[in-house]
C-alpha cells in the first residue's frame, strides 16, 4: 500500500483552490445580488414596470372603446334632424314659440 500523500505543497495548492473557488463563488453570488434588487434594471424594477404597463393597457383598452362611442356619435350629429334631438334632450334648447315642461319625480330629485 501507497502512503498517504502529505506534502505539504499539495496541501497549499488545494487550499488555495478552494480559496478561488469561494472567492469566485462570492463574487458571483454578490453580482446575482446586485442584478436582483440593487441595480437600476433589477428583476424587481421590471416587475413594477410590468404590472403598471398591464394597467396602462387596461385604461388604454377601455378609452378606446370611449373613443368609438363618441366617433358614433359624432357621427350622428352630423344630421341636422340628430343634432336638433340631442340638443333638446341633453341641453333643453327649444324652437321657437315653444315651451317645455321637465317633470321630475321624486326619486330623481336628491
Amino acid at each position: 500500500m501507497a502512503a498517504p500523500n502529505k506534502n505539504p505543497m499539495s496541501r497549499l495548492s488545494y487550499l488555495k483552490s478552494k480559496k478561488n473557488y469561494l472567492t469566485y463563488g462570492g463574487i458571483l453570488l454578490f453580482f446575482a445580488f446586485w442584478m436582483l434588487f440593487v441595480d437600476s434594471h433589477s428583476w424587481k424594477i421590471h416587475s413594477e414596470l410590468n404590472q403598471e404597463i398591464e394597467v396602462l393597457e387596461t385604461q388604454k383598452k377601455s378609452l378606446e372603446k370611449i373613443i368609438q362611442k363618441d366617433d358614433a356619435a359624432i357621427k350622428q350629429l352630423q344630421n341636422k334632424d340628430s343634432l336638433e334631438r340631442f340638443a333638446r334632450e341633453f341641453y333643453n334648447h327649444k324652437k321657437e314659440n315653444e315651451i317645455i315642461f321637465i317633470v321630475t319625480t321624486k326619486d330623481s330629485v336628491p
